[in-house]
């Protein structure tokens, strides 16, 4: 049986017809634009139950632009009584089109391919799933180090502790190189614009009363909660920039 529209179906098991390719397969592009033809059709069917709306991308010219245009996702049901409904020998067609369709997939062998197919959307789903939560997995493991602002040597133990092979001067070359802390004079190892901007770095000043009677100044560079968790999850998602 030659396919005449592709029939998809979900990790739920579901399956469905895109309602510009039924628009293509029906012919009835010379007679009706496909929004003012599915409006038409759509009255007869109830929303969210015989279909539902989704984007599609498609090619918008030879040089390769792609854009976003809405589609219809229709039931396998909703699609045979929009071809009944055409009145046309292509509506004939495409009906018996999907009968004959129903009637293979209830085969056993069928029914286990699709099986099986649903099994492996349902993993590619999972995995997906995994991937995506990943960042919030370990923005929760570094929330409990977060309370308090702490030193850039406790930062390297702390990401020593989730795998990152670095230590406190390893530590401080990278937050130089990469703009967090100064480079050179009275700002070496203080907290760049950029961290303050983003909050993951604090100056603690701290007086000190020398046994002479004299009083200095000491600046240290801290990290604060919010940084602590920017830097791990940064690292443990760039392992690779790390030396």
């Amino acid at each position: 049986m030659d396919e005449i529209i592709k029939i998809n179906t979900n990790e739920r098991g579901e399956v469905n017809v895109s309602a510009r390719e039924l628009y293509q397969a029906l012919e009835v592009r010379k007679s009706y634009r496909f929004n003012q033809w599915f409006e038409t059709n759509a009255k007869q069917l109830i929303e969210d139950e015989d279909y539902r709306c989704v984007d599609i991308t498609t090619q918008q010219n030879q040089y390769g632009g792609i854009k976003t245009i809405q589609d219809y996702s229709l039931t396998v049901d909703a699609a045979k009584q929009i071809a009944m409904m055409s009145g046309t020998e292509k509506g004939k067609q495409v009906r018996m089109y999907f009968i004959e369709v129903e009637r293979a997939w209830n085969s056993p062998d069928q029914i286990m391919a699709r099986a099986l197919q649903i099994s492996k959307l349902k993993l590619e789903s999972k995995d997906k799933l995994i991937a995506e939560m990943k960042p919030k997995a370990l923005f929760a493991d570094a929330v409990d180090t977060s309370e308090n602002s702490i030193l850039v040597g406790q930062l390297a133990k702390l990401l020593r502790q989730n795998g990152v092979d670095i230590g406190q001067n390893r530590l401080f070359t990278w937050l130089r190189d990469h703009e967090y802390l100064g480079v050179r004079g009275e700002q070496r190892n203080l907290p760049t614009q950029k961290s303050m901007d983003l909050e993951v770095m604090e100056t603690k000043t701290r007086t000190v009363n020398n046994p002479d009677g004299s009083v200095r100044t000491t600046n240290t560079p801290k990290v604060t909660g919010k940084g602590q968790i920017y830097f791990v999850n940064k690292f443990l998602q760039e392992k690779g920039d790390v030396a």
